[in-house]
């Protein structure tokens, strides 16, 4: 196990009627609040009405940003930020899913800062301050709740990417299932997938002794595939629902990763799908880290045997050591098929090849993985393995 230091302060408010702590909370974020969410959703499940009134009865003022997307763009940041500063706000309410919160991060670190917001993005300077931020949290998916990480999209350049501190973590996170009940199945199952996706880029390591944060991997894993049928089969099963939304904060605060290295190839990887093509995130991950793992496995077979045999509970044969590890991946494929997530580039309806520009992309600052280092002709056959059948 390697050393660590681990800090995660966000306080978490879970269960039925979760919102109502907003009125405790909302001191927090200081003395008026951007309200920031997405394309209208809050309003149709009738959250957004709850909130207004909670800022009302902590006489807190605010002011509105709605418009964010999926895959949240640079241009509604950069449009934050000027609000924030012609009306003098001191924190930030997101309402919604990752790509609101990931959003509202990077409002909260432009406005202190002179310089252009995506400068943290492009790794041009170092985040030292931000606005204190709180989340109302609506889709569990990319665990940005509680999170140091912040993704964007510029799309004037088609470039995905992200940045992160303890600084912008969530200073408060209200997480009520109830609120998930009305999401389609399409964002139910490509939320699972980023959250398996974030516990298998913290799984997939050479570093040894890890025993714990395996097992707890192994168990967030085992949730999420065991609970997301059963919130398609019945979306309105709060119980469903609660053990998906807690796994997906868990799989992306850090604990599970701290003591080892971790990889994450397979999101930048993505993260350039999402940037060309407009891909959902989920769905593209769902492509690429099986495309991914069919790649690297032979780096670390015990690894992938492991993953199978405690994940998928593949029986282990001595002699059968690359048949159980492929066996692991396969049925990872079969689970994201039978929640119908795509496995393959087609699926996406991805057929042009723009590799080249996708690989430099992904490379752009330097090597990827933990499990495997990537050169960019490493990033072009992962791609080219995602066609595969």
């Amino acid at each position: 196990m390697l050393d660590f230091s681990f800090i995660s302060p966000t306080q978490i408010v879970f269960g039925r009627n979760a919102e109502d702590s907003l009125k405790d909370e909302i001191p927090k974020l200081g003395t008026k609040v951007l309200l920031h969410y997405g394309e209208g959703s809050i309003k149709k499940i009738g959250l957004y009405e709850r909130v207004i009134a909670a800022l009302k009865q902590a006489n807190t003022d605010y002011v509105e940003l709605g418009g964010v997307i999926p895959n949240p763009s640079l241009a509604l940041v950069r449009k934050g930020i000027d609000l924030c500063r012609k009306e003098h706000v001191t924190g930030i309410l997101a309402v919604g899913g990752g790509s609101v919160i990931d959003s509202a991060k990077g409002i909260a670190i432009g406005v202190p800062y002179s310089g252009d917001v995506w400068d943290f993005y492009t790794r041009k300077t170092e985040i030292t301050t931000a606005l204190p931020i709180g989340t109302i949290l609506t889709i569990p998916a990319a665990g940005s709740e509680a999170s140091t990480g912040s993704v964007v999209t510029d799309e004037d350049t088609q470039s995905k990417f992200h940045c992160g501190s303890d600084l912008i973590r969530p200073v408060f996170a209200l997480l009520n299932p109830e609120y998930t009940f009305s999401l389609p199945p399409w964002q139910t199952a490509a939320g699972a997938v980023d959250m398996l996706t974030h516990v298998m880029e913290r799984y997939f390591t050479n570093t040894p002794h890890v025993e714990l944060s395996d097992r707890l991997c192994e168990a967030l894993m085992r949730t999420i595939i065991s609970n997301t049928p059963k919130a398609l089969s019945n979306p309105n099963d709060y119980n469903a629902r609660a053990e998906i939304m807690w796994a997906g904060t868990l799989a992306h605060n850090d604990l599970i990763g701290k003591g080892r290295q971790d990889d994450w190839a397979s999101h930048d990887i993505e993260h350039e799908l999402s940037a060309q093509y407009g891909v959902t995130h989920g769905a593209g991950l769902a492509v690429i880290f099986p495309a991914w793992m069919k790649y690297v496995h032979k780096v670390n077979i015990p690894r992938f045997i492991q993953y199978a045999v405690r994940v998928w509970d593949v029986p282990y044969t001595a002699g059968e050591e690359e048949e159980t590890a492929r066996e692991g991946i396969r049925r990872l494929e079969a689970f994201y098929v039978s929640i119908g997530m795509p496995i393959r580039l087609k699926d996406l309806g991805i057929t042009d090849k723009r590799y080249e520009i996708m690989a430099e992309k992904a490379m752009r600052f330097g090597t990827l993985g933990g499990l495997k280092k990537l050169t960019k002709a490493d990033v072009i056959a992962i791609y080219r393995q995602a066609e595969q059948v």
